[in-house]
């Protein structure tokens, strides 16, 4: 199972971060692939304790909606809305300097996925509470769901 903890998979989706340019164009959603840069270092964003957002979960998402999001899809559905925080156009950060903002995902990915970093009092904003390899899968499916968006 693909995850950011495995330095290969790791690895992968920095290089397919590299490969994207600003111009490339979505194949669903709205955003750009500079405000989609934003958008995934936002959402990195939370689990490192360096960005708030809204709890949006019940006991149907903290149990099969997770287990199905993290197991269960192979990818995950297009056009799914996010917490207000990290839309882009609402209240994600948004987009200043394509390279700046995109060296900034690269070391939160890094940071990330640093061998032995703890997540206990980090809750996803729907999924509530989850072990560090649940937040390692999460963290690669993310991040491959928008990179696919984009065709990288």
């Amino acid at each position: 199972m693909k995850h950011l903890g495995n330095p290969v998979e790791k690895q992968r989706i920095l290089e397919r971060i590299a490969t994207l340019s600003q111009g490339d164009l979505p194949k669903w959603g709205r955003m750009t692939a500079h405000g989609m840069i934003c958008h995934l270092g936002d959402s990195f964003g939370v689990p490192l304790g360096e960005r708030a957002a809204s709890m949006a979960t019940g006991l149907y998402q903290r149990t099969l909606m997770k287990w199905g999001a993290l197991y269960l899809v192979a990818r995950w559905p297009h056009n799914r809305p996010t917490r207000p925080e990290m839309e882009q156009g609402a209240g994600g950060s948004p987009p200043v300097e394509f390279e700046r903002d995109r060296a900034r995902l690269v070391e939160a990915i890094r940071r990330f996925s640093e061998p032995g970093r703890r997540f206990e009092e980090r809750l996803h904003p729907m999924f509530g509470a989850m072990t560090a390899r649940q937040w390692l899968r999460w963290g690669y499916l993310h991040a491959d769901h928008h990179l696919r968006q984009f065709g990288v």
